[in-house]
């Protein structure tokens, strides 16, 4: 019988699920869509019709899979296996996803936040495979987050550690959705970064953007490259918050590496040096840090990758 494990990430539009070896080689994988509208009981049977022809197609069957995993956005009650709300998924509310998947594919089902997952995923065979101790940023429309240390993603007391995301770094700073003020999120996100953007040019600052009906993040990085002062002082302003986050991350959990991952990370090496000097520029004087900052490595798989990795090692 062959030791097969199962990923399943769940999005608000899509799910991504990919079948490991014992070894965590991807053998294969696929996308459905969500359709939340149809409420879990639809959506996890699609998980299993999903799983059930993905293993078809690669000669296997169910009673080959030993265990599966799956991410999905909270909040949850992690410990109990249940999604308590979610924004991107509304008709799932106080859903028992666990055990729902654990009956659908007939195996035990390991759950967590899809950014703990994706971390998870970085930490077992991405950027950050060689250490023990990370800290994961997923940056999109708002910051995930997960940390990793000595080798056990940390929970906390309810499951909900990590979400540094709303870390506050300018106390009485930008409106957050989380109800904060001057959370990390509401200055350096996506979709965040683009808002500034195009409040300051609404405001009248002078801006090639000015141009554009509608301003993104990717728009804000284009128009700095092409040596805008407004889109470089936003692009500036989020690379201090990412620094300085950092710089709170360092000291709280000791990590070896800090991983961002995300849309944002698209920009390339313009955005991870504007990190790292901001880094430096505020981190404390007494020693010489040796922290690496880095781009993640998985890309859209880091979510299967953990959720198979969480699977094989619980």
């Amino acid at each position: 019988m062959s030791t097969l494990f199962i990923g399943v990430d769940v999005g608000g539009t899509n799910i991504k699920i990919g079948c490991f070896d014992g070894d965590l080689k991807l053998l294969e994988k696929v996308s459905v869509t969500t359709d939340v509208d149809m409420g879990p009981e639809v959506v996890v049977q699609r998980m299993g019709e999903a799983v059930r022809q993905l293993l078809k197609d690669l000669g296997y069957s169910l009673k080959d899979v030993r265990a599966a995993g799956i991410g999905t956005p909270g909040p949850a009650d992690y410990k109990a296996g249940i999604i308590i709300n979610s924004t991107n998924m509304p008709t799932f509310k106080n859903t028992p996803i666990r055990q729902m998947l654990s009956d659908e594919l007939g195996c035990p089902v390991a759950f967590d936040n899809d950014a703990n997952v994706a971390c998870y995923g970085e930490f077992t065979v991405g950027a950050g495979k060689d250490v023990n101790d990370i800290v994961f940023f997923t940056l999109g429309t708002g910051i995930g987050c997960g940390i990793v240390s000595h080798g056990k993603l940390v929970q906390g007391a309810t499951g909900n550690a990590a979400e540094v995301g709303h870390v506050i770094v300018q106390p009485g700073g930008e409106p957050c959705n989380c109800g904060q003020r001057g959370c990390v999120e509401a200055i350096a996100s996506a979709s965040h970064t683009a808002r500034r953007a195009a409040e300051a040019v609404k405001a009248g600052e002078t801006s090639s953007l000015s141009i554009l009906p509608e301003i993104t993040c990717k728009d804000v990085f284009e128009h700095m490259a092409q040596g805008d002062a407004l889109a470089t002082r936003i692009i500036d302003e989020t690379a201090r918050a990412l620094g300085l986050v950092c710089v709170n991350m360092l000291h709280a959990t000791d990590p070896a590496r800090i991983v961002f991952a995300g849309g944002m990370i698209a920009a390339g090496d313009v955005l991870l040096q504007a990190i790292r000097r901001h880094f430096e520029a505020q981190i404390w004087t007494l020693r010489k840090e040796t922290v690496e900052i880095v781009f993640a490595s998985l890309g859209e798989d880091a979510g299967i990758f953990g959720a198979a990795a969480l699977g094989r090692d619980a």
